[in-house]
């Protein structure tokens, strides 16, 4: 080949990949604003916190879809260096493309920059989901060209293509994994073509591209399948770990990593929430006059009214027996104070019929801000708790602590400790100015 065919190979190249990264891309983009969001079987408030939380990671050790990118980044880096040394050293000793040696070596120094800026200089979260997209498409850049300069068809760099359509398979959607698919088969016609023999290909050239292609398909859809049947495990897995199955809520470890995180947001940023503990005043005698079956339905029941009481933002748990827990990011106490007078209704106007009989059911609250009853998680549950007793004292089926108002409610005083502390003590002394 020619300087010039080689200049006119690469043009094309570039032209022919950055048209179907451009088609690529809307498709993605179409596909996102499209999509709808789906409802959720349990409560709307599962949404604040992703699988990062619960595995006890940072910020940002996690990306879309439980990924890690630390994870990531690590095979990315050593995959991509060591095809790019590799191809290198093969290029270098066998003297097979002598005359364009320097070309490919050009090529494979700017792909080990790229491999350096993305993953070692751009932080982790940059882009997002977005990152294996951009990181496939502008491989498959790299790649066609040095199939392209090392004799197309029979090139033994082709399985460079394979690699990265797996790779990408492994983390992206199916849609977007079929995409990259279709680009890198593109992608090596182009490289074909582009050093296409006067006379064309022979039969075992022929037979080469079709080996090749075929190779890359099939990976392709085990790699797809293999993806999608860890992706179903990990939401059950994780479900499974956060979920309360009786009830649909959070169960206690989401709460606790619930709380926590939105403690930290709460330092971090100077807002304020509030927690809920709800308890059931009779489940004991549901229990005793129409059996634990009868027990289970009127926790089911009361869970069905806390979800439909709080919003998407809000994380209602099942801590568990009897006790609920709802947190509330970003509100002040009057505005929890709403939300617990409409839980306490709700749940006391259930319709709950066993055996043809009216079973009365109530539940006494708690509520409690941060700051003000507590900088941490112990001390704010803690809080929660004494004044979800008080209610009960004062006489069940209210919501006890220092915000409950008189004018729907009695104020409720906080018994005195169990345990003295400061958060206790600043309790009493609101109270004492209330009073």
């Amino acid at each position: 080949m020619s300087n010039a065919g080689l200049v006119l190979g690469l043009i094309a190249v570039g032209v022919v990949d950055g048209g179907l990264i451009a088609v690529l891309v809307a498709l993605l983009l179409q596909r996102r604003s499209r999509r709808a969001p789906r409802p959720r079987p349990a409560a709307a408030s599962l949404g604040p916190i992703d699988y990062r939380s619960m595995a006890g990671l940072d910020g940002e050790a996690g990306v879309s879809d439980g990924v890690p990118v630390a994870a990531y980044d690590r095979v990315v880096r050593i995959a991509g260096w060591a095809w790019i040394l590799s191809t290198g050293i093969l290029v270098s000793t066998s003297g097979l493309w002598a005359d364009r040696q320097g070309a490919i070596i050009a090529i494979l120094g700017l792909a080990g920059l790229f491999v350096l800026v993305a993953h070692d200089l751009l932080p982790g979260s940059a882009l997002g989901r977005a990152k294996y997209i951009v990181e496939g498409v502008v491989s498959i850049v790299f790649v066609t060209l040095v199939v392209m300069l090392t004799g197309g068809a029979p090139s033994p760099f082709f399985f460079a293509f394979a690699l990265i359509v797996v790779g990408a398979a492994l983390v992206v959607p199916p849609p977007a994994a079929v995409a990259m698919a279709v680009l890198a088969a593109a992608s090596y016609f182009v490289a074909i073509v582009v050093d296409l023999p006067s006379g064309g290909l022979d039969m075992a050239a022929i037979a080469i591209v079709g080996v090749n292609l075929l190779a890359l398909i099939l990976l392709a859809y085990v790699a797809m399948v293999v993806a999608r049947e860890q992706r179903r495990t990990r939401r059950a897995a994780v479900r499974l770990s956060t979920i309360d199955a009786l009830t649909g809520l959070a169960n206690r470890a989401y709460l606790i990593a619930a709380v926590q995180r939105e403690i930290e947001r709460g330092t971090r940023y100077g807002r304020g929430f509030c927690l809920l503990m709800a308890d059931l005043d009779n489940l004991k005698e549901v229990n005793d006059s129409f059996g634990h079956s009868a027990g289970d339905r009127v926790l089911a029941g009361v869970a069905d009214v806390i979800r439909a009481g709080v919003r998407r933002i809000d994380t209602a748990a099942r801590l568990g027996g009897d006790e609920f827990v709802v947190l509330l990011p970003e509100t002040d106490p009057a505005g929890a104070y709403v939300a617990a007078e409409k839980i306490r209704q709700g749940v006391e106007a259930m319709p709950t019929m066993e055996r043809h009989e009216h079973v009365p059911v109530s539940v006494s609250i708690g509520l409690v801000a941060w700051p003000d009853d507590g900088t941490t998680l112990e001390q704010l549950v803690d809080a929660v708790d004494e004044a979800m007793y008080a209610a009960k004292q004062r006489g069940k089926n209210r919501i006890g602590g220092p915000y409950a108002r008189a004018g729907a409610m009695t104020p409720v005083i906080v018994p005195a400790p169990r345990a003295a502390g400061p958060i206790r003590t600043a309790m009493h002394e609101r109270m004492g100015e209330l009073g």
